[in-house]
């Protein structure tokens, strides 16, 4: 039983797009979960081209996507699948959901049932504020857990770098469009229209999750371009220095405010086996040591993306600016043992072997 995994911050295109895969596979059905913002609990609703075949109140210990795909969908799932009358399962997850986590959660149970495919549904006409503006998904209405202080941009960027097949609504020339353009993969396909995309494309196939993560990996993050008519543009800032500590928190906000989608990875010299994360959306940004270094020294870079002109500028200098010297890195990490930690509130405490 194939299983396609539908994504989108716009309810309306989202649905739009769902129902003209169902209605191209016969026999298919939606399984489509709803937050309801006032309990955070969810409604699980099952819908063929026809109409609504199930509408439940779905009640969870901790409301969180993972558990939410481990503990209703996953066993959802395995009963639709033994439904001989059902041919293909299209779901939905929360408007808020990142694909990477619902299917990452969902691959350890395909039996019954595999995942076939993975599609993004952007508006265009609202992909530049969406995807850069400030708005968060709790003043959108797009909030499930309390805990949630995503932007919408952070939401939007995530279902967009994971899909393999990524549905354009609007003006596919205008401003969003040259946008997506900047911020999609050459593998990831583009179909411009909801009743574009045939269901056989998407659940004729295997989805491929580690190719997915590899493009929302900030090791390997690179630049893609795209058109810049609109004024959009990207930078790709690469160094193999790392970032001072103090000055990268004094230029913080010049890296990262404004209308920007930042990704890449950086280190600092007091913890050189540290490879941390730059992951920034709408004025948004987060850091993180995720992951371990090998034997070679790690290196600094982030693609920005904008549509503002004055903001490359202002990028790429303070990029400049939080960097070590020449002279700073000429004398190597030795200075560095046992310096004052002053990024701990945000990459954690430093490993004592460091």
């Amino acid at each position: 039983m194939p299983v396609a995994v539908v994504t989108a911050v716009d309810a309306v295109l989202r649905d739009a797009l769902v129902a003209s895969l169902l209605l191209d596979a016969a026999g298919a059905v939606s399984l489509r979960y709803e937050v309801e913002t006032s309990t955070s609990s969810l409604r699980r609703l099952v819908l063929t081209a026809e109409g609504v075949l199930e509408d439940e109140k779905v009640e969870l210990d901790h409301p969180c996507i993972s558990c939410a795909m481990r503990e209703d969908a996953v066993p959802a799932l395995i009963r639709l699948a033994q439904i001989p009358s059902i041919s293909a399962i299209v779901l939905a997850p929360p408007l808020c959901a990142d694909p990477s986590v619902v299917v990452g959660t969902l691959r350890p149970h395909q039996e019954a049932w595999h995942l076939a495919g993975s599609v993004s549904a952007v508006d265009v006409g609202d992909a530049v504020e969406d995807l850069l503006g400030e708005d968060t998904l709790a003043e959108r209405g797009l909030q499930w857990a309390a805990g949630d202080a995503r932007s919408v941009g952070e939401a939007l960027a995530a279902q967009i770098e994971y899909a393999e097949h990524l549905v354009i609504d609007g003006d596919p020339a205008g401003p969003g469009a040259e946008l997506v353009e900047h911020l999609r993969a050459p593998e990831q396909r583009l179909v411009r229209g909801p009743y574009a995309l045939g269901a056989d494309e998407v659940l004729g196939g295997r989805l491929d999750h580690l190719i997915a993560l590899r493009r929302r990996d900030a090791r390997y993050v690179e630049p893609y371009g795209g058109p810049t008519e609109h004024g959009t543009w990207t930078l790709d800032l690469c160094s193999e220095r790392p970032f001072h500590p103090r000055r990268l928190l004094e230029n913080i906000e010049d890296l990262g405010a404004g209308r920007l989608r930042e990704r890449g990875r950086f280190w600092v010299p007091d913890r050189p086996d540290s490879i941390c994360q730059w992951d920034g959306a709408g004025g948004q940004v987060s850091i993180g040591a995720v992951w371990r270094a090998g034997r070679e020294l790690p290196t600094t870079r982030l693609v920005v993306t904008g549509v503002d002109a004055p903001d490359a500028a202002r990028v790429r200098a303070a990029f400049g600016r939080s960097l070590l010297t020449a002279r700073e890195w000429a004398e190597g990490l030795q200075p560095w043992l046992g310096a004052e930690d002053h990024l701990a509130p945000w990459l954690g405490e430093r490993d004592a072997r460091v």
